[in-house]
């Protein structure tokens, strides 16, 4: 048997075994030792035409383990109502394959069928059973009507799968011949842990979305520190990655600005203790006129929405990418005083820099050779893994409390 086939026993067994286990009712609980947190995630845009009778074989990768998981669905960019009539999950065996006995129904306020009007989400109601931290989650759907623009991740770094008519139910891969390098409607899966346990949301761009790691393994900056998390035992060991590549802090285009998607695609994940933000190259080197006062400003609004929803905000330095043909020295004099207001004005709660991490010694306004994926801007697998260890887990506990309005 396979390493990947013992893995996958072995979590099914724990599927099983923790759906027999009895549920404690909320009553004979102690309040507040019990709450859901975010265990993947994943940034809305548009993303092309949505199509009906499609169903769609989605793999995503568990970091903070729990039970009572839930799925959350996306209409986010969508004109138009889409209805899903069959939705399922389970763990993936290989490719489009999954374990025998772990595909499971779920429902929407106890039905099978649920309608998310233009520009709602929508979560599952919970799955009994636990779900392990590094679990290989495959959500499978089908579209009974759809139309107009479809909502969705599009560098998802993962392959999952697509195909015609309603197959969502079936554990066999063999009707899922068509490949897909997105994610079609999941934006969150949340599980239900320790009321102690929280989460770290990554907002960023294409390097927090991973372009430049290595696909199908996992190699985010995101995921290495999502692993560093669950092996040391942290109390922040939820992950949710919302990079989009092209992103920007101010401006849409490549998905909706920082600033925009700020509420859906951050503060409104569960169990949320830290937002850990990583973005502004994308903004610089489009030379569009944004000044270096501009993206401070956009950071403090960050950091003032965030403190009122009571979460803290590490701020990440912007990385080096001379070689990128986009560089040139107004640019990097930009960069350079956006990374001296990171450092020290003390706005954030903590700050991660990468950029003295990635840099050549050779030469600051470069990423250092052996980190390189190629262009001089993304990091490889092994920038990935060094940024993720870099990150100092203290950082990521939060004590803020929200605003006493709840204003944002």
């Amino acid at each position: 048997m396979t390493a990947r086939l013992a893995r996958a026993g072995l979590l099914t067994a724990l599927l099983t075994i923790a759906a027999t286990l009895p549920v404690t009712p909320a009553a004979a609980r102690g309040p507040g030792d019990r709450h859901d947190v975010v265990t993947w995630g994943a940034s809305a845009d548009r993303l092309g035409d949505a199509v009906p009778n499609r169903s769609h074989r989605l793999v995503v990768r568990t970091s903070v383990a729990g039970d009572n998981t839930r799925i959350r669905l996306t209409n986010a960019f969508g004109d138009r109502p889409v209805t899903f009539d069959s939705v399922y999950a389970g763990i993936q065996r290989s490719g489009a394959e999954l374990v025998r006995g772990s595909n499971r129904r779920l429902t929407f306020g106890g039905a099978h069928v649920v309608t998310l009007p233009a520009g709602a989400v929508v979560y599952s109601d919970p799955l009994p059973g636990g779900l392990p931290a590094g679990a290989d989650l495959v959500v499978s759907l089908h579209t009974r009507a759809a139309g107009g623009p479809a909502t969705g991740h599009g560098m998802a770094m993962q392959t999952s799968y697509t195909a015609s008519g309603d197959h969502a139910g079936e554990e066999s891969g063999a009707n899922w011949t068509e490949r897909t390098g997105s994610w079609l409607y999941l934006d969150a899966v949340t599980v239900r842990t320790a009321a102690s346990v929280g989460a770290v949301v990554a907002l960023g761009d294409s390097i927090t979305d991973g372009w430049q790691s290595s696909g199908d393994l996992n190699r985010r900056w995101p995921d290495y520190l999502a692993r560093r998390l669950e092996a040391t035992g942290s109390p922040v060991r939820g992950v949710a990655n919302e990079g989009i590549s092209g992103n920007k802090v101010l401006a849409d285009g490549a998905g909706q600005s920082a600033l925009n998607r700020l509420d859906r695609d951050v503060l409104s994940q569960a169990g949320v203790r830290t937002v850990f933000l990583f973005e502004g190259v994308n903004d610089i080197k489009a030379h569009t006129g944004v000044t270096a006062a501009d993206l401070v400003a956009g950071y403090r609004d960050v950091v003032a929405r965030a403190h009122r929803a009571g979460k803290c905000v590490v701020g990440a330095t912007v990385a080096p990418f001379k070689g990128w043909y986009e560089w040139d020295a107004a640019a990097e004099s930009v960069r350079q005083e956006v990374n001296r207001f990171i450092r020290t004005s003390g706005e954030f709660d903590a700050v991660s820099d990468f950029d003295r991490l990635l840099r050549s010694p050779y030469d600051h306004e470069r990423i250092l050779p052996a980190f390189d994926g190629g262009d001089h801007l993304h990091p490889n697998d092994k920038g990935m893994q060094a940024m993720a260890d870099s990150v100092d887990l203290d950082s990521l506990r939060c004590g803020r409390s929200a605003a006493p309005d709840g204003s944002r």
